[in-house]
């Protein structure tokens, strides 16, 4: 390869690594969790696990081998058979995600398992983790690979929502598994797997919380000013016409965290006692000032 050329790729690489380095970090923490989840939640009372994790780990109930070699190979195929649907920097984060996770699994086997006899408290608390885990490798635009990869290609292939196929292929594992592990274990292993999309979707709804506020006040550019300069937001001005009286009317509406929505209720009592105010959840913000869309 022209010397050049190799700089001149080792450079962008560079660029693109320093454009990414909270998501790199962010994902590593999370793949960390999720494989010390799997490696002393998961494996040690043989519960199974949802997706290609779950084939991975029955294996390694089966025929002793670290699941980290079936992991490995089967994201890698994965990969190349959806690499076309799939976004350059989703491809770029879920190979970092998929290898360090692989490499985890087998590294960190030597940490051991907690005592604890109450399975179901086991179940919960691994569902947690992963969940946790999980949830901010999703965060940063990414994922642990597995089904995940079949979900967002087939999604950008054919155009459909393909959810309850993610459900399905989760429930085929969690029947195969039935006569190596029993039926037990498997339950056990469903309510680890229910309570870790919980806790992912909680998770992406605790980043991406904001309440979109709306406001009718004669003040409203002291309104504006307050949201702008006090509380660092942006606003913007619809106008309306009151269904009564016939009258044209400013009415502001900005994104305000939880906590800064607080702020404005305190200041409108203040300063208008006359305003109207409503506040409504918004579950997702995209844009400017809030989530960026790369990271979809």
């Amino acid at each position: 390869m022209n010397p050049s050329k190799l700089h001149r790729m080792l450079l962008r690489l560079f660029v693109v690594l320093k454009q990414e380095k909270d998501s790199f970090i962010t994902i590593t923490f999370g793949t960390t969790i999720s494989a010390i989840a799997t490696l002393t939640l998961i494996m040690p009372y043989k519960f199974p696990d949802a997706g290609l994790t779950g084939l991975a780990v029955l294996s390694s109930y089966v025929f002793h081998i670290s699941p980290s070699w079936l992991y490995a190979i089967g994201n890698a195929a994965l990969l190349i058979w959806g690499w076309k649907e799939l976004s350059p920097r989703f491809v770029v984060l879920t190979i970092y995600g998929v290898s360090l996770f692989s490499l985890l699994l087998k590294v960190l086997e030597f940490i051991p398992a907690p005592s604890l006899n109450d399975l179901f408290m086991i179940a919960v608390f691994a569902g947690v983790i992963k969940g946790i885990g999980g949830g901010l490798v999703f965060r940063s635009g990414a994922s642990l690979g597995g089904t995940d990869i079949v979900v967002v290609a087939l999604r950008n292939r054919y155009g459909i929502e393909v959810g309850k196929y993610s459900f399905y292929i989760n429930l085929a594992v969690l029947l195969i598994s039935v006569p190596i592990i029993g039926l037990e274990r498997a339950i056990y292993g469903l309510v680890a797997i229910y309570i870790s999309g919980i806790a992912i979707d909680g998770v992406l709804r605790s980043f991406d919380r904001r309440r979109q506020v709306f406001v009718i006040s004669q003040k409203y550019e002291e309104v504006r000013d307050f949201v702008i300069k006090e509380l660092g937001r942006g606003v913007t001005f619809l106008h309306g016409e009151g269904g009564f009286t016939g009258k044209s009317q400013k009415v502001i509406m900005c994104l305000l965290t939880p906590r800064q929505t607080m702020e404005l209720k305190r200041f409108l009592a203040i300063a208008d006692k006359s305003a109207f105010m409503v506040v409504t959840e918004a579950s997702e913000v995209v844009g400017k000032g809030f989530k960026s869309w790369k990271e979809l």
